[in-house]
């Protein structure tokens, strides 16, 4: 079903998309808010730009973007998956527990922000160009990806991991012109982890029409927490 969004507000535009039953198409989306929230069983493509808190409380559905989303992708989303095949404004995936977010091009600050794990919900956030700063702040649990395919931008901007105390970030660099604060290490790929990258990046790829092997044929970096608290080092004196 296809529903032209132009004059709608979120709350006509979310009750449409429940009352077209699993498959909806959105047309002339012009930064409406909270399309998607909480939904669980729908597959929605948007053509146009959603407005923030895209899929904010997701629980199972599908979002593909056909274009560019603004801020808090993903906002609290607990399953499913959301796919923008262009860039995202700030605060993508705030705690995310659950689920994943694929992004084509880049994201702003505070991407991953709060993400956490629960028993068997890894969140994933992959996003294929760079990222702005304070990436993973708190983050807590789950998977950050940054592929860094966007040319002449360093893949993450400053701050990243502050005050991270769990769960994992993936960068493709070598990341010699990254700072990385001292509660987490960052360490070059192993063969276990390019295994886990693998299927990462090939999701991607099929995705968004990448090459996978030009993208795996790169250095990659693992950045995790090595202190089981970090805010004693961050706001403690000693």
């Amino acid at each position: 079903m296809v529903i032209n969004v132009q004059n709608l507000d979120f709350r006509a535009i979310n009750e449409a998309i429940r009352q077209s039953g699993n498959k909806a198409t959105l047309t002339g989306c012009m930064g409406q808010r909270f399309i998607g929230a909480g939904m669980s069983s729908v597959d929605l493509t948007i053509d146009g730009v959603p407005g923030n808190a895209l899929g904010a409380y997701l629980n199972g559905a599908k979002i593909t973007v056909r274009g560019n989303a603004q801020d808090a992708v993903g906002d609290t989303m607990n399953d499913g998956r959301i796919v923008v095949d262009g860039n995202i404004g700030d605060a993508a995936g705030y705690a995310m527990r659950g689920g994943s977010i694929f992004v084509h091009g880049n994201a702003g600050y505070r991407a991953g922000i709060h993400m956490k794990a629960y028993k068997d919900k890894i969140p994933l956030m992959v996003i294929g160009g760079c990222a702005g700063s304070f990436l993973g702040e708190y983050q807590a649990g789950g998977v950050i990806v940054v592929l860094g395919l966007t040319k002449g931008r360093r893949i993450v901007s400053n701050f990243p991991c502050t005050g991270m105390h769990g769960g994992k970030m993936i960068l493709r660099s070598n990341c010699s012109d990254v700072i990385f604060p001292d509660q987490v290490t960052a360490r070059p790929a192993n063969a276990e982890d390019l295994e886990e990258i693998k299927a990462y990046v090939s999701e991607f790829c099929a995705l968004f029409g990448e090459d996978e092997k030009a993208i795996l044929d790169a250095p990659f970096t693992v950045v995790t927490p090595d202190n089981k608290n970090p805010y004693q080092q961050l706001y403690v004196a000693n």
